[in-house]
This record gives structure tokens, C-alpha cells and sequence, in this order.
């Protein structure tokens, strides 16, 4: 029989044995320690000789997991510096405070977590006291990506450094009196404390990661020195099985981010229950990290397993404990020491004996209290190891127990997430343990009492000591105090308003030129950030690769297949151009590093994401929401948009609805041009809003997005319409009426009004021919380059009147006086359109291409859809025939006319 564990012939010819015999040996000897010691033995052996392999350099595959034990013996620990006792009670304040602030808002019902800081107290006072740098030293500082859950902690240090008051923590998550503190990590609810908003699980690292990547990308390429930024992301062990948490971790490895370090908090517990039931989430996050190229350091276990390790003497407990599921973990937390007894040591010989030496209390004291992650000295050296590595980013993967130090009615219960106050007896039982200097009649009525030992107490001052010696408060966010970006020269803006004469021109394209010239500027011109998700050509941006760079931390260490070529791929280490692959959301994030670099780094820089419209608010709109929390500026352009002109690629590529999506976007200004100077009009007015001198009341915590078409046509020249630039911003103008283009209609010509956006405005124009020449109707048309920009301006005039304010919609104003009806086409959904119809006084019709896409040619798509040239005046003559003015008959001709 053949042996399946034996090496075959086809390994032999691609590993070839250069000497059998030796071979042959060390295999007999693994043979001869299994046999005699047992596979434990054997297993224990290969194991170190791997990891001495690995220690000297030896290419081998890497070891993906070690021992469920502490990568940092306590031998090897470095001594925390500071006063640890001092150090504790500050952690107590702190816990005490976070729950008193939940548990006291609990009775207006607005929630909270408890559970989460008490498991992470120490990982995050460790890092202020020592690690986190602050603001005040080079305006970077390190970047804290706060675990969302754990924002209680984080208030209650800001309450004990004097940086929120009382009142503050009563109105946690009671914003609307404008006093109070948001639920989670919100910087736009918060701006001078929060920085990066993470409660959106699996976004804090992804962001955290291409973070780190763009604080390099910014010393690369000279503009700011961020070698002393450092990168900490926080994070729950069940948070890890989102997709976004784990989606870079090859790129992190990969460019060597050494100032990156995710914190794991491993409690084991998830929302519901254990994060893996029957299996070891520590263990499957130490193989998923290194395989991907990380640091791993595991901090698992307290000084009082000190004693239990010693001894160990057969390896038993070590394997124990690899063995034991963490649900069952959760379950030692909350048994008696019989139970731990029977069901840890009972199995195996060598344990038995173990635990014959240890009392109940120490057994206890190991199982319920002692865990790696609530212990300052275990988390310092971990810190500490992952600061001083280099050449990876590093993952620190703490255990601690969720709801530690609470009580035995919180700690590891599944339930123990939605719990949101303790009694008045459990918080008693809390502060003995915690020792905390609050007395019974401090309980007035029942409620728990914020506790401080006062302004100039040697805790507080210990503490300010320790963060100014560190580079101010953390976290923190600064809008530094820089001066506008100067507008750059008029001459790129002013070259679109001649048209392009005769030659087709797509206004993606339109845009690429409108950069090309943009990056040239003296003044502003580094400061653009393209990125693109490896469709660069896609958009005619390969120009744009040898003059630019594609960024790459390596340089260029090969000669490009195409170097030959003009256009040849070229990377280079100070690269301005960020090609992220096939990543929307790599490239989303690397969009929010670069957007709020004003604020992070203090150093504005001007990032345009473009993308297959399709692909970019579908699949990343949670993405522009966080943008949105964390004051992004910055262009997202859709490209290829539109649900009919991408021809031939089908229902999944083609969109009809990624305005909608943006509209429900607080920050999002979305606009649909339709024409190259129209572009040119939009991002001049965007540089002026978001880096210049915006106006009074103008928010310019705003990103724009504009959606851009693969549609070559003759580009016209501006029209000379009065306030046309105003008409652009806001949303609409008039482009021509029946006459103005050459029509001239019959005496008492019916007249209508078609407002088109984007590239469905050259089915209006066609539409106003055919109506003129083929039905005697007369036809204005309007470009609508903002649908939402109209809605937002109504609204506003809407709540304006509800304060006694006069005020007219400007869409109003600009159609007031228009004759006849309405009718609006886009090539989205009627829904985009649809925004306005409320205030718009004439009578209201909408085309629109709703449903799903199709493969087709775009001729036949609009037919489908009925968005035609064709389709606008049937539906334009159905609209006059309503109101009496062209005969009833008409619209059934034109039906049958144009073969509908």
C-alpha cells in the first residue's frame, strides 16, 4: 500500500534531493520521536526547528500559528516606565465613569455599551500614557482608529483631562440640544475631538490601512515629513469577519507599513454570542496575519498564569489550552473552580496532578480575572514590540475577558453587548473592587455619581503630564489654521467655452483634459491626487502615467513591456497617481486619507476617484457616508455613466441610479453635466468652495460628484446666456429656446419646456427639431446639471418659510415666466428628475430609464427605455394634447410615426 504521506515522484522532480540518504535520517528520527516521546513531541520539535529556520533567515514557508500562549514571555517583558499605581486608579475613574455615563443615560432609552471598554480599558489607557503621539509636535500626531463601541472610555479620559464637563457626559448620544456627545466616533458631530469615524464595522481597517499607506505616500512625494505618525486601529474580534477588515492586509504587508499596528480585542464575544463558538478566533487571526505578510504578537494571559506555565513541565497545559473551544473559554469564566477542575484538568494526567497543586482562589484568579490584555506590563511590551518592528505592520492580538471588572452579571455573558446600566448594588460591588473613593450617600435618588478626584489631583495632573510629554490631548482633531489655496489660472477653465468645433468629445474626457492642465499649475498642481481602480485606460488616463507616476514605494525595479511607447507604465516612488488594482473600496479609502489630509496632516490636497459610476455609490455608499462623518473635500466622478451609453456590457455595468444614491448624501453635491464647459464650470466652483475663499454660510466640509460620459459628441461653445455660471452651479439654465437655435415655429406655436441632464440633453435638442419640423410645437431647452442641488435649494427655501423667511426655490425663479408644461429626461431613473417636480409651478412630466440595463447598442436602449429623441416628443405632445393645445389624435401619429 502506498504510504499518502510519503513524498511522490512528481514533488521529487520539482524539489530535487540532493542527498537521499541524509534525508532519509531526519525523517527517521521524526519516526523515532513519535514512536518513543509521542506526536506531541515530534510536533513540538518541528515546530521549534521551523521557527529557528525562520529566526535565521531560511526560506521556508512561513509558521501561520504558535502555541495559545504569550509570544512575549514575561522574562522578556520591559519594565512599563511611569507609575503604574497611578496609572491604575486613573484606569478606575475611567471605568467607572464610562458606565455611569451609559447607565444614566439609560433612562431616556438612547442605549450605550458598557461591555466593550471594560474588556479594552487597558489597551487604550496604555497607549495614551505612553505611546499615542498628540498634535502639538509636528501637526500629525498618530492617527487612533477608536473601536466605535469603546467611545464611553474615551469620554470619560476627555471628562478626567477637563476636556468635557458633567453636562456633556448626561447628554451622551442626546445631540439635538447642542450640548451633548454623539454615540460612536463622529467627527462631524464632533469635530475638535474625533478624527475618524469606525463604527461602520470593517471600515476602520481598511481605512486604517490605506491611512498609514497615504502618510507615506506624502513623504515620498516631499510634501510633508510623517515619519513620526504612527497608525493605531483598534478593533473587536468579531468585527474581523466583515470583508472590509481583512481586504488590505497584503497591500500593508506588502509596502512594509511598519507604522501601522491594528489592536485586536480579543473577549471572544461578538453581538450574540462567542465570535468562534467551536473553534479559536485568536488562532484563525495569527494564521490569517502572517499569511499575509505580518507581525503577529499575541498577549493572551496574566501574570498569574505565571505559575501555571512553570509548571508545565509536559507540554500539557500548552496543549490544553490549543485544545479547548472559546466558547468554552466564555463558560470557565462564569463556573466555580470544581468546574474548572473537572472539565480543564480533568482529561489528561499530567493536569490533574497540575491542579492538585493550585487552590480554588488561584484557579479563579486565572480563569475568571487573568488575561493579557488587563495587565499595563503585558500591553506596554506588546506596544512596544510593535513600535520598534520594522519591515511589517504589526497585529496585536489581546485577550480580555468583555465586561471585566462589571460583575459576575456582565462578564462573558452572551448577552452582555445590549446590557446598558448596572444596578446601584452591582456599581457599589464596582467601585470596592475598583477602590474607588465614592460613598454610598454619594447615591442620591438612586443615581450613580460621576466620580473625579478633582482638577489639581495628582491623578489629573499625571495624566496632563503624561500627554503633554507626548504632543497634546488624544485623540484630536486640528483644522490647522492654513491659508486658501490659490485658484489656479483661468486659461484651463476658459479653453472648454469655445467647444471643440467639429471633433466628438466624450466629457470623461473633457475632465481628463481639464486635469492634465490642472496638474501642470505651479501652485496647486502636486497637490492633485488621481486614483483610479486599475481602469485608467478605461477613462483615457494613460497619458497621465509618464508624467505623473504611477506611486509605488519599491520606485520601478523592472523595465516596463511598453517603455518604448509614449504612454509606457511608469511607477515611481514619488508617483502622483494612486492605481489601486481592482479595489472600489481600496480606492475609496485611499479617497478619505487624501480628502481629509487638510485636517490629519495639515496639508491640503485635491483627490479625484474616478470609477465606473456603476461600481462606486453601489458598492462603496457606505464608504461615502464615513467620508461624509469624517469632512472629506475631494471629486468623485462617475465615469461611464449613465444606464444606456455604456453599449454592450450589460444589466450589472449599467447605471441608473447612483444619483439617487447620492442624494441621500448629506455632503455629496452631485451634478450630471452635460457639456465640457459645464465640467470645467463645476470643478472650478469646487476648488473655489472646498480650498479657496468659500462664501458666507457656504459649508466647505462638502465632496462633489460628477457623473461623466463615454459618449463622444461635439462639445458647443458656451452659449451667451446671462448668469450662466450661477445657472451651472446651482443647477439649472436655459441653453437655448426654439429660437435661439434656429427654429423658427408657427405664429402661436404650442411652446414646452424640456429640461435634460448629462448626456440625455442631445436627445432633448433632436426632440426640439423633430417637435418644430414634424408638429409645428415650439420647444425651450434647459440643461439641469444638478437635480439635487435644485431639491437642496428648495428644501432649504422650504424650512426658510417655516422660520417666517420669504424665499423662492431658485428652480422656481429660473422657470418663472416659461410657457407651457414641463418635461424632464435624464438617463437615470424618473426618480432623479423627479427631485423637483414639487416645485416646479408648470405641469410636470418626467422620461427616465428605469429597470434594469440591457446589452444593446444605445440607439436601442433608448428605445427600450423610451428616453429616445422620438420617445421626448411623443410624451411631449401627450403632455400639450392633456392641456388642449395640439389635437389628441397627434400623439397616437407620432406613436405610429416613430414606431413605438
Amino acid at each position: 500500500m502506498t504510504d499518502p504521506n510519503a513524498i511522490q515522484p512528481s514533488e521529487l522532480d520539482q524539489l530535487p534531493d540532493r542527498d537521499p540518504e541524509e534525508t532519509a535520517e531526519w525523517q527517521a528520527s521524526l519516526d523515532a520521536v513519535t514512536k518513543a516521546a509521542g506526536p506531541h513531541r515530534a510536533a513540538y520539535l518541528m515546530r521549534r526547528t521551523l521557527e529557528r529556520a525562520e529566526g535565521a533567515g531560511i526560506a521556508l514557508p512561513k509558521l501561520l500559528e504558535t502555541d495559545y500562549v504569550n509570544s512575549i514571555p514575561t522574562s522578556a517583558e520591559p519594565a512599563v516606565p511611569g507609575d503604574e499605581a497611578m496609572e491604575q486608579r486613573i484606569t478606575a475613574w475611567n471605568r467607572w465613569n464610562a458606565a455611569a455615563m451609559v447607565t444614566r443615560g439609560s433612562k431616556y432609552g438612547v442605549g450605550g455599551h458598557i461591555a466593550t471598554f471594560a474588556s479594552a480599558a487597558w489597551l487604550y489607557e496604555t497607549g495614551f500614557n505612553h505611546f499615542f503621539k498628540g498634535k502639538e509636535a509636528d501637526g500629525s500626531g498618530d492617527q487612533l482608529y477608536i473601536q466605535g463601541h469603546a467611545s464611553p472610555g474615551i469620554y470619560a479620559r476627555a471628562f478626567l483631562d477637563g476636556r468635557l464637563n458633567e453636562e456633556q457626559l448626561d447628554n451622551f448620544r442626546r445631540e439635538a440640544g447642542g450640548n451633548g456627545l454623539p454615540s460612536y466616533p463622529h467627527p462631524r458631530r464632533l469635530p475638535w475631538l474625533w478624527e475618524f469615524p469606525t463604527v461602520s464595522m470593517g471600515l476602520g481597517p481598511l481605512s486604517a490601512i490605506y491611512q498609514a499607506r497615504f502618510n507615506r505616500y506624502l513623504a515620498n512625494r516631499g510634501i510633508k515629513d510623517t515619519a513620526g505618525s504612527h497608525v493605531w486601529a483598534f478593533l473587536g474580534d468579531g468585527e474581523m469577519d466583515e470583508p472590509e477588515s481583512t481586504a488590505a492586509l497584503a497591500l500593508a504587508a506588502r509596502e512594509e507599513l511598519d507604522n501601522l499596528t491594528f489592536v485586536i480585542n480579543c473577549n471572544l464575544q461578538r453581538l450574540d454570542g462567542p465570535v468562534r463558538a467551536n473553534f479559536k478566533i485568536v488562532q484563525e487571526l495569527e494564521a490569517q496575519f502572517r499569511g499575509a505578510g505580518w507581525n503577529v504578537v499575541k498577549t493572551l494571559w496574566g501574570t498569574a498564569w505565571d505559575e501555571l506555565f512553570r509548571l508545565d513541565t509536559t507540554g500539557a497545559l500548552v496543549r490544553r489550552l490549543r485544545q479547548v473551544p472559546d466558547a468554552q473559554i466564555q463558560t470557565y469564566q462564569t463556573r466555580d473552580a470544581a468546574y474548572i477542575r473537572q472539565d480543564f484538568f480533568g482529561g489528561d494526567p499530567a493536569l490533574v496532578e497540575m491542579a492538585k497543586l493550585l487552590s480554588d482562589d488561584k484557579i479563579l484568579e486565572c480563569f475568571h480575572l487573568s488575561r493579557g490584555g488587563h495587565e499595563a506590563r503585558k500591553v506596554f511590551a506588546a506596544y512596544k514590540a510593535a513600535v520598534e518592528h520594522k519591515g511589517a505592520p504589526t497585529v496585536i492580538l489581546a485577550q480580555t475577558v468583555k465586561g471585566h471588572t462589571l460583575g459576575e452579571g456582565f462578564a462573558s455573558k452572551n448577552a452582555n453587548h445590549q446590557m446598558k446600566k448596572l444596578s446601584v448594588d452591582e456599581f457599589k460591588n464596582m467601585r470596592d473592587l475598583l477602590e474607588l473613593p465614592i460613598k454610598d450617600s454619594d447615591f442620591v435618588d438612586g443615581v450613580v455619581p460621576y466620580g473625579h478626584p478633582g482638577a489639581d489631583s495628582p491623578e489629573v495632573r499625571y495624566l496632563q503630564e503624561r500627554r503633554a510629554a507626548l504632543g497634546g490631548p488624544a485623540p484630536a482633531r486640528r483644522v490647522h489654521p492654513v491659508a486658501p489655496l490659490p485658484a489656479p489660472a483661468e486659461k484651463a477653465f476658459a479653453s472648454f467655452d469655445k467647444g471643440s468645433g467639429s471633433q466628438n468629445v466624450a466629457t470623461t474626457m473633457a475632465f481628463v483634459r481639464l486635469v492634465k492642465d490642472l496638474v501642470r499649475d505651479k501652485e496647486t498642481g502636486k497637490r492633485w491626487v488621481p486614483i483610479v481602480p486599475d481602469e485608467a485606460r478605461t477613462f483615457g488616463m494613460e497619458s497621465l502615467f509618464p508624467s505623473l507616476g504611477i506611486y509605488s514605494p519599491k520606485g520601478q525595479t523592472y523595465e516596463p513591456v511598453d517603455r518604448d511607447q509614449l504612454m509606457y507604465y511608469k511607477e515611481a516612488q514619488n508617483g502622483q497617481i494612486l492605481n489601486e488594482g481592482i479595489t472600489e473600496a481600496g480606492s475609496m479609502a485611499d479617497f478619505i486619507a487624501a480628502s481629509t489630509s487638510y485636517s490629519t496632516h495639515g496639508e491640503a490636497m485635491i483627490p479625484f476617484y474616478i470609477f465606473y459610476s456603476m461600481f462606486g455609490w453601489q458598492r462603496t455608499a457606505d464608504q461615502m457616508w464615513q467620508l461624509g462623518d469624517q469632512l472629506g473635500r475631494g471629486f468623485l466622478v462617475g465615469a461611464t455613466a449613465g444606464r444606456t451609453t455604456l453599449t454592450g456590457e450589460g444589466l450589472q455595468h449599467a447605471d441608473g441610479h447612483s444619483p439617487v444614491i447620492a442624494a441621500t448624501n448629506p455632503a455629496a453635491l452631485s451634478y450630471d453635466p452635460a457639456f465640457a464647459y459645464e465640467v470645467a464650470a463645476i470643478v472650478k466652483d469646487g476648488l473655489r468652495r472646498m480650498y479657496g475663499e468659500a462664501a458666507p454660510g457656504e459649508d466647505q466640509n462638502v465632496f462633489y460628484y460628477l457623473t461623466v460620459y463615454n459618449e463622444p459628441m461635439p462639445q458647443p461653445a458656451k452659449p451667451s446666456v446671462d448668469r450662466i455660471d450661477e445657472g451651472i452651479v446651482k443647477g439649472l439654465y436655459r441653453f437655448n429656446t426654439a429660437e435661439s437655435a434656429g427654429i423658427t415655429p408657427p405664429a402661436n406655436a404650442p411652446r414646452i419646456q424640456l429640461l435634460g441632464s448629462g448626456t440625455a440633453i442631445h436627445w432633448a435638442l433632436k426632440a426640439q427639431q423633430l417637435l418644430a419640423e414634424e408638429w409645428g410645437v415650439a420647444a425651450d431647452v434647459w440643461s439641469a446639471t444638478s437635480w439635487s442641488e435644485l431639491r437642496r435649494d428648495a428644501l432649504e427655501a422650504d424650512e426658510a418659510l417655516l422660520r417666517g423667511e420669504e424665499r423662492v426655490p431658485f428652480v422656481r425663479q429660473a422657470l418663472q415666466g416659461a410657457e407651457g408644461p414641463v418635461l424632464a429626461v435624464s438617463d437615470y431613473m424618473r426618480q432623479v428628475p423627479d427631485q423637483i417636480a414639487q416645485w416646479v409651478e408648470q405641469d410636470w412630466s418626467s422620461l427616465g430609464a428605469d429597470g434594469f440595463g440591457l446589452s444593446d447598442t444605445r440607439e436601442a436602449a433608448r428605445r427600450h427605455f423610451g428616453v429616445d429623441a422620438e420617445s421626448i416628443v411623443v410624451a411631449a405632445l401627450a403632455q400639450l394634447a392633456k392641456r388642449g393645445e395640439v389635437k389628441a389624435t397627434a400623439v397616437k401619429e407620432a406613436r405610429e410615426k416613430y414606431g413605438l
